[in-house]
């Protein structure tokens, strides 16, 4: 069950990074509703690693929450997938000293690094 809660809480906490660029900013969740919205007219304008990976890591996500026993693995694989694009935002906002950015991309980093020692403890 504690698994369960942990999935949920990466998947939820994944969607709400947030973004600021050249004045405009915005949360992942609407840069993700843009991207598959376009993706239906201008498929190879929205294909880049730091789009499908992430995505490929919410879904990975997803798939693990609904499974009845989730494979350790493949929820590794979703907080990499995940984290790779979070892990990018919390730098970039560490740079800039923007702490919108490193306010928003805290939860995700403090859930994925709980649940990796929860699963690690708990499959030994």
């Amino acid at each position: 069950m504690k698994t369960k809660l942990l999935l949920c809480c990466l998947f939820a906490t994944s969607l709400f990074g947030y973004l600021e660029w050249g004045g405009k900013g915005a949360f992942i969740f609407q840069i993700e509703a843009e991207l598959l919205a376009s993706f239906t007219y201008a498929p190879y304008e929205v294909i880049h690693l730091f789009t499908v990976v992430p995505i490929l890591g919410q879904l990975f996500l997803l798939i693990t929450l609904f499974q009845k026993r989730p494979w350790n693995g493949l929820i590794y694989i979703a907080i990499g997938c995940t984290g790779l694009l979070l892990g990018f935002m919390f730098v970039a906002g560490i740079i800039v000293a923007n702490f919108k950015i490193i306010l928003s991309v805290l939860p995700f980093i403090s859930i994925a690094v709980f649940s990796i020692f929860y699963l690690k403890k708990n499959t030994t």
